[in-house]
């Protein structure tokens, strides 16, 4: 039997899961939020990223992830987030957290600003290792998506998929999202070949995830 292209990432052995579990019960603090390139902090440790169209779920992912509930700020209106947050992951990681991308409640030169900045964060950040691209498990990938991942080839900057609120479809339609999910990645030579399934509310995946972070130097 021939393995799926892009199979679902696996539950991680004893060893690993305690690594990334003790990753993410040590000091994770927010550093800064940044609204020009001029503001990153210094590229002095590998830092991983998380994208996604606005109301995807990131910043519940986060919480969910870090253990703490309002550590990323979450909100019901699309396009709140219009900065870069950067938390301190321990002492050799930075987590950021990227402003929602898509549709957004706010003026359009605001929008076209904190998009400008999203391209240039991913295309020209030197100590940044992967790129957790975030797809809502309901709706499959979307135009923008497909920017942000030609984007990201474009800058040869790995990225992986996480589904997200897979707690809220059906096994069935779980499936179809997964097949339109990995025949778009098979255009796009950055991304990582396998996808994380998660749902925040549930906790499910959030120890697979950890530990792919975990492993990222």
């Amino acid at each position: 039997m021939n393995q799926l292209p892009f199979p679902v990432a696996p539950e991680p052995d004893a060893f690993t899961a305690e690594r990334g579990r003790l990753l993410f019960a040590g000091p994770v603090d927010f550093l800064k939020g940044v609204v020009a390139m001029s503001g990153l902090p210094p590229a002095d440790r590998a830092e991983v990223c998380f994208a996604g169209r606005s109301n995807v779920g990131k910043s519940s992912l986060i919480n969910a992830l870090t253990g703490r509930k309002a550590l990323a700020r979450a909100s019901n209106t699309p396009g709140r987030t219009q900065e870069i947050n950067y938390f301190s992951l321990g002492e050799a990681r930075y987590l950021v957290d990227l402003p929602g991308y898509g549709f957004a409640e706010a003026p359009l030169a605001v929008v076209e600003r904190w998009q400008k900045l999203l391209k240039s964060y991913l295309s020209g950040r030197p100590t940044l290792r992967r790129a957790f691209v975030l797809v809502d498990s309901r709706h499959g990938v979307k135009a923008v998506d497909e920017d942000i991942m030609k984007l990201l080839d474009q800058a040869a900057v790995t990225f992986q998929v996480v589904m997200t609120k897979t707690d809220k479809v059906r096994e069935a339609d779980l499936a179809k999202v997964l097949g339109q999910t990995r025949a778009a990645l098979a255009s796009h030579p950055a991304a990582y070949p396998e996808i994380v399934l998660t749902s925040s509310e549930k906790g499910e995946g959030i120890a697979t995830l950890r530990s792919i972070i975990a492993q990222i130097d």
